[in-house]
Formats: structure tokens, sequence, C-alpha cells
């Protein structure tokens, strides 16, 4: 059989866990700046092949063919992304790591994947390539973070969960795969349906929101944001504060409950708790 049971999947992530919690900070650190880098690569890309495609929809649906790539690196090239690693909690519910090791990884992964995506946004910025079709993809850039600040907590800390859930759920689904096309292809889906959908995603938008910062330095992608409907509010609220308060706080909460509650905890119940 070239795929592991669900139970047996639940076995594999308690032991994956372990191997996360043990791996020093530094490498967690390194580790969880290729994955910000990777998943920095997907949002980019994305980015890039709709900022002239005006129907919201067939937007989203492009984009959500291509996103899926900076997990495939992630699980395929070997990083730590802190939104899948929220699947550890399953690790701590087995008692197999300590909750002060599984919060401190969780940290330094974090920092270590905002580090990464911010790195890409500043390459990417200097690089010239908002410049594209008349400075349009950086006035999309600018939109699509100061749509992103705009969010209502609620609604942020929702729409993170349920990003989370298809994240775990397709990390959850490559653990269980024994070869790289498959675990590609269980990547794939998941991850296409929360672009697709519009959910929120902690770690990608820790490339999104500081690429438009730094695109709203310049008077002419602010130009090009305005004339493709961006709020001038959400433009004028955009900085590395409101980012933190007005994004990444109620969305990186809902990860949590959306990729350690709905899926590390509901399978660890299922298949692991009172097994002996």
């Amino acid at each position: 059989m070239n795929f592991l049971s669900p139970a047996e999947i639940a076995d594999f992530t308690v032991n994956t866990g372990i191997k996360k919690a043990g791996l020093t900070p530094s490498k967690q650190f390194i580790l969880g700046i290729l994955a910000g880098a990777f998943i920095a690569f997907g949002a980019q890309a994305a980015n890039l092949v709709t900022h002239t495609m005006t129907d919201t929809a067939s937007a989203k649906f492009t984009a959500g063919l291509i996103f899926p790539a900076g997990l495939i690196m992630v699980i395929m090239a070997g990083a730590e992304l802190f939104t899948g690693n929220c699947l550890m909690i399953i690790s701590l519910a087995e008692r197999k790591i300590t909750l002060s090791k599984l919060l401190s990884s969780w940290l330094v992964v974090y920092l270590g994947n905002m580090l990464g995506s911010v790195i890409v946004a500043f390459l990417v910025s200097v690089s010239g390539q908002w410049n594209m079709t008349a400075g349009l993809l950086g006035g999309l850039t600018l939109k699509t973070a100061a749509a992103k600040i705009s969010i209502g907590f609620t609604e942020a800390v929702t729409l993170g969960i349920l990003c989370n859930w298809l994240v775990c759920l397709a990390v959850w689904m490559s653990f269980g795969a024994k070869d790289g096309i498959s675990k590609a292809v269980c990547i794939f889906f998941p991850i296409w349906v929360f672009v697709a959908s519009g959910f929120e995603h902690s770690i990608a938008n820790m490339y999104y929101i500081p690429a438009g910062i730094m695109a709203k330095c310049s008077p002419s992608y602010v130009s090009k944001a305005l004339e493709t409907g961006a709020s001038r509010a959400g433009i004028d609220a955009l900085n590395w504060c409101s980012m933190f308060t007005r994004n990444l706080l109620p969305v990186t909460l809902g990860n949590i409950i959306g990729g350690a509650v709905f899926v590390g905890l509901a399978y660890w119940f299922t298949y692991l708790r009172g097994k002996k």
C-alpha cells in the first residue's frame, strides 16, 4: 500500500513533532526563514500571474493553482512552517513533548518565517518587478495589503481558522504519502481550496503586507491601487503596527485553532487517546 492509514499518520505525526521539538533553536530559526521565503515565493507568483485579471473569482482560482508551490517546497525540500507545525499539538497531547518546548518551537519558527517572508518582499521591491504593466502589479500589491489590514477582528480569526484547517489537512495527508508525486498532490488541492476561498494565512500575510508597505512608498503604486478600487482609508492605515494588530494577531490565533484543534486534537482524540 502506497499510503498510510489515518491511524498510522497519527503515529507518524507524533514522531515528527518530537523531532521538530528536538531541533536546536538555531536550526529551527534557519529552517523557519526558508519556509517563510518559500511561502513568499508562492504568494509573489500568485500576485504576478493574476495582476491583470479583473474577474475576482477567476483571479482567486488562478492564484490557487500557483500558491501551493510554496508548501510543496516546504514539505519536499525540508523547512519549518509555523502553521503546519500546529500539528505538534498531537505530540503534546501524547506527552511526548512539553508545553514549553512546543511554545518555544512555535515562537522561533514564527519569527524565522517572518524574516524569510520580509527578505523576499524586500528583494522583490528592489527588483523592479512591481513596475510591470505600467505599475499595475505594484498597485495590486498595495491593494492586497490594504485589504488585509481592513478585515474585522472576528472575521480575521474565522478566516484564519478555515485556512489552517485546510493547510494542516494538506500537511497531514502529505505525511501519509510515501512518494513525492503523491505528497505534492495531497498538498495541492487543499491549498488550492484555501486560496480560491480567500482564507487568511498568517505566514503568507508576512509577505503580502510588508510588500504592500514597501509599495506604499511609491506614489505611482498608490495611484494604481486607488484606480483599481483600493480603499484610501486602508492605504492610509497600512503600516507595520497595523500589520500586527489588525491582521497577524487575529489570523495567527485563528490559524492555531484551525490547525491544532480542528485537525491535530480531532485526530488525536480519534486515533490516539487511550491507545496503549
